[in-house]
């Protein structure tokens, strides 16, 4: 399993105490296999140096805010007809002013990272994305935040300083983003945290959505990969089987005369709900399964064999 890999909770443990309710820390020393396996400094130098990348595959953040990538983006060079390419030379001198580079999608483009990301989604029960981040010496890339995803931590190079807040709002949805409430954030990040912990080479932090976190590159040159689990939630199934009922008819004009607020307006309401109650009950749950499936397949990672 690619859990145990991650995480050093047995599945049945991070299964009832653990998924989406609290942090939980792995270290190195409990987890099999090794991180070099999966990523590494050579790992993110091919990437960046070889490979041709182009945006949205690397973006670079500075003091919380996202670069511009006018700044480190160009021609592909001679021959080629994208003016987007990622430019090397570029990221490097704004690496060495204090700029993360986040190699995004790394389930896609490194090999080892997708076998591990499509272990980790078979297990989970939900797809999951991978991204790199590359943070310079005593820098933090991104201000106090939390996700809307599940996330698995894994150190690769170097070691950081993790400060984990609870939530300000309760298993945040994709259209919940922090910064909706950026206030209460900033005003959470203030108090003491939940966990503050020092991340080395191969230790594995997961945090349910929601969490507010932030990270410190010590000493050097920090690397960790974010496995982020996007987890179907029951929202997703209510939506399927509205979706499914929609798509039964519902198609009839209102009477003439209409009014919503009028006692024959009420009982027209009622008498619509009362046939959409009607469908639902008909509703064969093996059809609503079907459509999940399908969206899940649709945005799992690429399953790596070679």
């Amino acid at each position: 399993m690619s859990l145990d890999l991650l995480c050093s909770a047995s599945p049945d443990v991070f299964a009832d105490k653990v998924w989406s309710r609290r942090a939980w820390l792995s270290r190195s020393d409990d987890l099999p296999g090794e991180v070099a396996d999966w990523f590494s400094v050579d790992a993110a130098d091919t990437l960046l140096s070889r490979r041709g990348l182009r945006t949205p595959f690397v973006r670079l953040a500075k003091g919380g805010r996202i670069v511009s990538p006018s700044r480190y983006t160009g021609s592909g060079g001679v021959g080629a007809t994208i003016a987007d390419q990622v430019l090397d030379d570029a990221v490097l001198r704004l690496f060495a002013d204090g700029t993360t580079i986040v190699l995004q999608g790394v389930h896609r483009t490194w090999a080892p990272v997708g076998r591990l990301a499509a272990g980790l989604s078979a297990d989970l029960g939900h797809p999951v994305q991978v991204n790199a981040y590359i943070t310079p010496p005593q820098s933090q890339g991104f201000a106090s935040h939390y996700d809307t995803h599940d996330v698995f931590v894994l150190q690769v190079a170097g070691r950081k300083q993790w400060r984990v807040h609870d939530p300000v709002r309760d298993a945040p949805l994709p259209d919940e983003p922090w910064d909706q409430v950026a206030d209460d954030v900033d005003s959470r990040a203030q108090e003491p945290p939940r966990v503050e912990e020092m991340l080395e080479p191969g230790d594995c932090l997961y945090l349910p959505r929601g969490f507010l976190h932030s990270a410190t590159a010590l000493g050097g040159t920090s690397i960790h990969l974010t496995f982020g689990v996007h987890a179907v939630v029951e929202r997703d199934v209510v939506n399927a089987v509205l979706s499914a009922v929609r798509d039964m008819g519902w198609r009839s004009s209102m009477p003439v005369g209409w009014n919503p607020t009028a006692a024959s307006g009420v009982a027209q309401i009622d008498s619509v709900v009362t046939g959409v109650i009607d469908a639902l009950r008909g509703l064969d749950p093996t059809v609503i399964a079907a459509v999940l499936h399908d969206e899940r397949s649709a945005r799992q990672p690429v399953s790596y064999t070679h």
